[in-house]
């Protein structure tokens, strides 16, 4: 079995099936051990000649064989249902569990953590840990209860040769233990070059179109092999390992039989003990069905040293604190004054300043530009107003409430979003627009299109609004990505809305339309936009300026163009662009 504080809950929450196999199995095994005896009797029948002169003996004992089989038939589907299920349940609800809780874990933790690491716990790590709820419970019920019986059955027809069997299989017991401990390291090592694999895989098929523009198929491909080699030789050291114990158990066991046969035999010639052949026959089967058992004990150490590993690996995700929790939960009602209070961050794992001394108020209702070169902090700004990152108290005052004190939910519900990468999901151009909340009416997603100007580009896919977006968006255009982003914020209609460097893929004549909009549907409701380019911020009710982490300049276009030098070479080397464009 397997135990531990994210796994104990199972045994409560599917006691009714645990308990409903177990009886199942347990019909099964006492049952079956009825057909050795009976064969047994058939052999001595017509050995003695009985059978032959009463046919009706033998038909007495195929109606029991019938009726076994019958019983047989109906207790494996129970027990496969019920425990084979509570393998299947548990990992679902794992999943579930691990899932939730990946959604509460900040950003810090995903660059720490690779994607195809992650997606191993969900897949090999979580099959493991049902399998040993499935198969593993089978197992144990299987050596304890069936061994059991097995033994006594056998020790019932004939104590010396169950004797034979009980010391070797003292010895096998002993092997497993040193066994399961040894197998334990080897598949740790197995499950971390496989995460290896997957981390390199995801990677570069994410990143497949740069690969291919720099010609490093060859390159890549090499270093492909190099980490799948890894994984070959580990694999195979593990199922080395597992092989020769097998091969060895084997060994043993035919050993086994091959001396209570030689014993069971002399018993029979020198008519000892009243040992018949029938005997020797039931016996032989018993032991059979004993190696089961016997061969279970084993597969169960390894599976539970598999489960062991995984469900630590599962266990470090669950025991992960999540970095951005609620504090004091104020109770406000964010209307969109926005107000940066001498704000200083620095990520958590560096301790260089990227904003210092941040300080200025956004008013409700105010369309508000940041404006700066890349890198300048200005991405980091709109994180922290998404509560990305923990803050010094005060740093950001939502409606002069700490944000700290607002609820994450809250924060988050009160802010449409529209990132840099304009990520989309593989659903249809409809849900993605509809992505906070599904239930949205058709002509409401349709208005938010059009305020986008992205509604006639939609119309003209081959399936209008139902048609599905590849991987990403994969299959649409920079342009026609970033306006459905734009599209999904929209139609939040929330009382601050921020648009991070998201019109760059679009023309002039689009990013125009686009704002004329905002200005017309977003009245008394504030807005900021992200940008580097001049043509994006220069008509905005205000501009904050940064650079280098530090605000350089506050003003409407033509103030900035008056008082700050930085402003004014930005906007010559927009212009020069433009003209050589």
């Amino acid at each position: 079995m397997l135990f531990g504080k994210y796994v104990n809950q199972f045994y409560k929450k599917y006691a009714w099936f645990f308990v409903a196999g177990l009886l199942a199995l347990l019909a099964v095994n006492y049952f079956q051990l009825f057909i050795p005896e009976i064969f047994g009797k058939i052999v001595d029948g017509i050995s003695d000649g009985s059978i032959l002169k009463d046919p009706s003996i033998i038909n007495s004992m195929l109606w029991k064989i019938g009726f076994i089989a019958l019983i047989m038939f109906s207790g494996r589907f129970a027990w496969r249902y019920a425990i084979f299920g509570i393998g299947v349940r548990v990992e679902a609800d794992m999943r579930d569990m691990m899932f939730a809780h990946s959604e509460k874990l900040s950003e810090t933790y995903y660059k720490k953590n690779k994607t195809g690491a992650l997606m191993s716990l969900y897949t090999t790590d979580l099959f493991t840990i049902k399998e040993i709820f499935g198969r593993g419970t089978v197992m144990i019920i299987d050596f304890v209860f069936l061994g059991s019986m097995v033994l006594v059955k056998m020790f019932i027809l004939n104590w010396i040769l169950t004797l034979i069997v009980l010391g070797p299989a003292l010895l096998l017991g002993f092997v497993f233990m040193r066994y399961g401990k040894k197998m334990e390291v080897k598949f740790k090592k197995v499950q971390k070059s496989h995460a290896e694999i997957s981390d390199f895989t995801q990677e570069n098929i994410t990143g497949i179109s740069v690969i291919k523009a720099f010609v490093r198929e060859k390159g890549k491909a090499d270093e492909f092999d190099s980490i799948n080699e890894n994984n070959y030789k580990k694999s195979i050291d593990y199922l080395k390992s597992y092989m020769s114990f097998n091969s060895f158990l084997m060994i043993i066991l035919n050993l086994i039989v091959a001396t209570f046969c030689a014993v069971g035999t002399y018993l029979i010639v020198g008519d000892k003990m009243g040992f018949t052949a029938g005997d020797l026959l039931a016996f032989v089967s018993y032991f059979n069905t004993l190696t089961w058992p016997m061969m279970a004990i084993g597969m169960i150490i390894n599976l539970r040293s598999q489960a062991k590993a995984s469900l630590k690996r599962v266990t470090e995700l669950l025991d992960e604190e999540p970095e951005i929790k609620d504090n004091n939960n104020t109770a406000v009602e964010i209307g969109g004054k926005i107000t940066f209070n001498h704000l200083n961050f620095h990520y958590p794992d560096d301790p260089e300043l990227v904003l210092d001394d941040i300080n200025f108020t956004i008013n409700k209702g105010e369309i508000v530009g940041i404006l700066g070169h890349t890198g300048c902090g200005k991405t980091t700004l709109v994180d922290l107003l998404l509560r990305m990152y923990n803050l010094d108290k005060n740093s950001i005052l939502l409606d002069d409430t700490d944000i700290m004190d607002i609820s994450v939910k809250k924060v988050r519900e009160s802010i449409g979003y529209v990132p840099q990468d304009n990520f989309l999901f593989s659903d249809t151009v409809r849900n993605n627009i509809a992505f906070s909340n599904m239930n949205l009416l058709d002509e409401d997603i349709i208005k938010a299109a059009q305020l986008a100007d992205v509604d006639e580009n939609i119309n003209g896919f081959s399936e209008g609004y139902a048609t599905m977006v590849g991987e990403r968006g994969v299959t649409l255009s920079g342009g026609q990505k970033q306006r459905i982003s734009i599209a999904r914020a929209l139609i939040k209609n929330p009382p601050i809305m921020i648009f991070d460097d998201s019109v760059s893929a679009v023309d002039t004549k689009t990013e125009e339309s686009i704002l004329r909009n905002l200005r017309e549907n977003r009245v008394g409701k504030t807005t900021i936009m992200v940008s580097h380019r001049i043509s994006t911020v220069k008509n905005l009710d205000k501009i904050i300026l940064l650079d280098e982490g530090k605000v350089v300049g506050i003003g409407n276009h033509d103030e900035l163009l008056a008082s700050s030098e930085l402003y004014q070479k930005m906007v010559n080397l927009q212009s020069l662009e433009k003209e050589v464009n």
